[in-house]
């Protein structure tokens, strides 16, 4: 999947696992595309991940 800047923390049974922070830049928020759809993924101050369109 070309043009990612963000790192693959490893791979757990095949598929690629990536850490929330990196995709976040060290903030709480990424923006991630998905074909012509954009969604955000938020780091909430709990730590838990909340992924809306």
């Amino acid at each position: 999947m070309g043009g990612s800047d963000a790192s693959i923390a490893g791979v757990e049974g095949g598929t690629p696992v990536y850490s929330a922070e990196d995709l976040t830049a060290g903030g709480n928020l990424a923006q991630i595309r998905l074909s012509e759809a954009v969604y955000t993924l938020r780091i909430t101050r709990q730590g838990k991940l909340i992924l809306t369109k």
